[in-house]
């Protein structure tokens, strides 16, 4: 063997050093090879930038040597080699499995941490279908819950956060949609769910301004005084109390709980430190 083909080997880790082997091309080539060798062509593939082929050969592993302690080992690296790819389905399946197979596995929470990353990572905008957010919540909830003292579970909380906040943008936006062509009460039921459901995210002071202008266009004008008057409770700073305060009174009207309705009944949980 030459100097340069001994480096070449050396550099490839394992089987046909070199040369572009391709499992899926050659039947049962993959049979001569050691689990240990398969994995580590595995991670040189990884480490080159080729999940998809990485997850070929952590697959293989799985098929080749189903009892092994490197099945076990290649089953999450193939969810992790999936999702690097951003097969998510395929990741997710392989994290599933991961799950089902080895449920007191050290490696379990990152497998669930993978399961909810492959609907996470999909939420990229708000226009998109909110079903991926309501499965990313749910699998994120569960690495909370299920692995409270693991990195995964404090990552999982950040994330559940932004994802909750998303689900309340999206609602946000429909409502401006509805109250930009003055479908008001269309308006109303959607920022009411941001302001009842979402009342920790980012978006409850827009949504409480956003119910003064459609109780105020709506003749309204007690739910439109306690909407403000909560804004003025809570966020008595923002720029959103300050466009309710010039509407209302420009109108002749205070920002103060009034009447009896659902707004007050908030207003009233706020004075009691029961809401937000």
């Amino acid at each position: 063997m030459t100097v340069s083909r001994l480096g070449c080997v050396l550099a490839l880790g394992l089987l046909v050093a070199c040369g572009n082997f391709d499992p899926a091309s050659t039947p049962g080539a993959l049979e001569k090879y050691t689990a240990a060798e398969i994995f580590e062509r595995g991670e040189y593939e990884l480490e080159r930038g080729k999940p998809a082929d990485a997850a070929t050969y952590f697959g293989e592993i799985e098929r080749l040597y189903p009892y092994s302690d490197f099945a076990k080992r290649a089953l999450i690296m193939q969810a992790y080699s999936f999702h690097k790819d951003k097969d998510y389905p395929n990741s997710r399946g392989a994290a599933q499995r991961y799950i089902d197979f080895y449920p007191a596995s050290e490696d379990a929470a990152y497998a669930q941490y993978l399961l909810a990353l492959s609907y996470y990572d999909q939420i990229d905008e708000i226009g998109r279908d909110q079903g991926l957010t309501f499965q990313a919540l749910q699998a994120l909830r569960a690495v909370i819950e299920q692995y409270p003292d693991t990195e995964y579970a404090r990552s999982s909380i950040w994330k559940f956060d932004l994802a909750f906040d998303h689900l309340a943008a999206k609602e946000m936006e429909i409502g401006r949609y509805y109250l930009k062509r003055k479908h008001y009460a269309a308006a109303v039921n959607r920022f009411r769910i941001v302001v009842e459901d979402f009342q920790t995210t980012s978006h409850t002071a827009e949504a409480l301004h956003r119910l003064v202008e459609a109780y105020l266009s709506l003749g309204l004008t007690d739910e439109a005084q306690t909407a403000g008057a909560i804004l003025g409770h809570n966020y008595q700073s923002t720029e959103w109390y300050d466009d309710s305060y010039a509407l209302l009174t420009g109108q002749g009207l205070e920002a103060k709980t009034a009447g009896d309705n659902w707004l007050a009944s908030i207003y009233r949980q706020v004075l009691r430190g029961e809401w937000l």
